[in-house]
């Protein structure tokens, strides 16, 4: 075998798979060694005829790496190879070489498409958690100390190469986060001189052991420790409907409470209507509790044909598709319509379903600064236009409460060729004054390729769907494969949603009502002295920044009888924690009085805001 040849297709499989180039042995076999299936292995042999530009198909039926390569090199016989193909050279530097093969296994890009000096995020699309998992690798790979993961930061693969450097000649001590302790084993794990734990879940995003369930167990340790705290408050269970007041289970005392409940995403106040869950139980009484296969073989209800045609007559477009929730439409959508071959262009903020979405596309991704459209069009204007692009964004970012500048977005779209998705999750309901969404709220229907929104929050119900033009969303009954391979939402969730579209197209003033409490909520907020970003939404934001400190204003705020979302990593990076605070159209006057008193005395009491006084 050709060495330049074999290289190259290495890297290939190496980037396609995630797989460290020292597993792609000549005899290594795609299915049985490397688990490789026929979806990836055409993405691999669509890479290689790219790469190589090979006019003829490879022949079918390869089966290891020495007969791909052998296949390139019959096909290459007799011809100059085009002047682009041959790939960077190695440096023989074990540093370089350690940063590239980590970066390649984890965005799944050649070695020909990481230059040392791109950007990170902007250029690669290497997000914060990405670069974790890289360090993580270099680490493990050199020796390096093992908590480098998520403290060596750096702007490119070269800087990146700078800042390791000193760990492998031994320059450098092991770095360990302000005000923490080594782990050990006396149950003080973590602990700094003051008591606290300095730790956050990022610690535990790349803990490496022999045995896979060593991070769940430090974790549980960390766990138990927060919770004991009462700083850590998820997961507690609901002992009646949530409205503007739930009664909760507070599973760490054993009591019971009633609280004043800003955590809901019910912002209709839909999920409590009486037609809506005489819908359900009528439907599910008529046809069942569920069914019990997917769309195509078994699990398409008369039920689920009529909700996709009101959902596309609500959003003003002429077809939708129904995914059994709004991560799965994310998902599905994205990875169907992006290929390896495109360019996925993504705000820095976006939902971590569209970050899922696009790693599980394999597409170039770029990601541009939040609503930052001059750092949008730098962007667009460096993609690849020989391939697709799709630029992917939130129309109310979901944990800061702001709306993405469409009218640019659309813009910008069509001066470079692409397409957009909007996922509309916390928009839907909110944002228009039918409530129909971010294209409404500018006047844009019509104007956007795709909206994406999801079922769970103001139409109460379950389920996500994709409404656009009916030839894209054919496409995605067939290559969705969250649609394709999975159950459908049962009948009676579909009556639910039908009868919640009902109430909302009958009852306008919902909507309104929405509006008048996050105006009236906001000013209090705002007045007192609260950093709530650019939110323009039913979510505001209560800007912390350190987690100890939100942490322990959450539990201040559910001490005085008030729930509220405390947002710490990964919802939000290190250094940006808060209080998530949800407004709906149920709340009373009383309610947000209430809650801005409660909200401002817990802030003081924690030093978040002054004292009065």
């Amino acid at each position: 075998m050709t060495t330049s040849v074999h290289r190259q297709v290495v890297d290939i499989v190496a980037s396609r798979t995630l797989y460290d180039e020292s597993y792609l042995l000549p005899e290594s076999h795609f299915e049985a060694e490397l688990g490789i299936d026929s979806v990836v292995l055409e993405s691999i042999l669509a890479a290689v005829r790219e790469q190589f530009a090979l006019r003829a198909a490879l022949p079918p039926g390869l089966a290891t790496i020495r007969e791909l390569v052998e296949a390139v090199e019959e096909a290459l016989a007799g011809a100059v190879p085009p002047a682009a193909a041959p790939p960077p050279e190695r440096t023989g530097d074990p540093l370089t070489e350690a940063v590239v093969r980590a970066a390649m296994r984890h965005t799944q890009y050649t070695r020909e498409q990481l230059p040392l000096d791109a950007d990170f995020e902007g250029e690669l699309g290497v997000d914060s958690v990405v670069l974790v998992s890289v360090v993580a690798d270099c680490a493990r790979d050199l020796g390096l100390p093992d908590d480098l993961a998520g403290t060596v930061t750096a702007p490119s693969l070269r800087a990146l190469i700078t800042a390791l450097r000193p760990y492998l000649t031994g320059g450098a001590a092991p770095r360990t986060a302000p005000g923490t302790a080594d782990d050990g084993a006396d149950g003080t794990e973590g602990r700094g001189a003051d008591g606290w734990d300095g730790r956050s879940m990022k610690d535990f995003v790349e803990r490496r052991d022999t045995d896979l369930f060593a991070k769940a167990r430090g974790f549980r340790s960390y766990l138990r420790g927060r919770e004991a705290e009462h700083l850590y408050w998820y997961g507690m269970p609901l002992h009646s409907r949530c409205g503007n007041r739930a009664l909760i289970l507070d599973e760490l005392t054993g009591r019971k409470r009633e609280f004043l409940m800003f955590a809901s995403n019910n912002y209709l106040g839909l999920a409590n209507h009486p037609k809506v869950v005489d819908a359900v139980c009528e439907a599910t009484r008529t046809f069942g509790a569920t069914h019990t296969g997917s769309r195509f073989i078994g699990g398409t209800n008369m039920l689920h044909k009529e909700l996709e045609r009101r959902l596309a007559a609500f959003k003003g477009r002429p077809a939708c598709i129904v995914f059994p929730g709004g991560y799965a439409a994310n998902l599905g959508t994205i990875s169907a319509l992006v290929k390896s071959y495109d360019t996925l262009v993504v705000d820095k903020l976006n939902h971590m379903s569209i970050v899922d979405g696009a790693r599980l596309s394999g597409a170039a991704r770029r990601i541009y600064r939040h609503n930052d459209m001059a750092d949008l069009e730098r962007v667009l204007r460096r993609c690849d236009d020989r391939t697709g692009r799709l630029i992917v964004t939130d129309g109310v970012f979901s944990m800061h409460g702001d709306i993405c500048d469409l009218p640019r977005i659309v813009d910008l779209a069509k001066e470079y060729g692409a397409r957009v998705l909007v996922d509309d999750a916390h928009a839907t309901g909110v944002l228009g004054a039918r409530g129909t969404g971010t294209a409404e709220h500018f006047g844009l229907k019509g104007e956007v390729d795709l909206e994406l929104g999801t079922m769970s929050k103001a139409l109460a119900g379950m389920g996500g769907f994709v409404v656009g033009e009916p030839e894209v969303i054919e496409y995605l009954r067939f290559y969705a494969g969250s649609y394709v391979f999975a159950a459908n939402i049962p009948a009676g969730v579909a009556a639910g949603l039908i009868a919640a579209l009902d109430v909302v197209e009958a009852e306008p003033e919902r909507v309104a009502r929405l509006w008048s409490n996050i105006r009236f909520l906001h000013r209090q907020l705002v007045d007192a002295g609260f950093d709530l970003e650019h939110t323009e939404s039913a979510i505001l934001p209560l800007v912390v920044g350190d987690e100890r400190r939100a942490l322990e204003l959450g539990r201040a705020v559910r001490a005085r009888g008030l729930f509220c979302q405390t947002v710490v990593f990964p919802g939000v990076p290190l250094g940006d924690a808060r209080l998530r605070v949800s407004v709906t159209c149920e709340h009373t006057r009383e309610d947000l009085e209430t809650a801005a008193g409660v909200l401002v005395e817990a802030a003081r009491e924690v030093g978040v805001l002054p004292s009065a006084g």
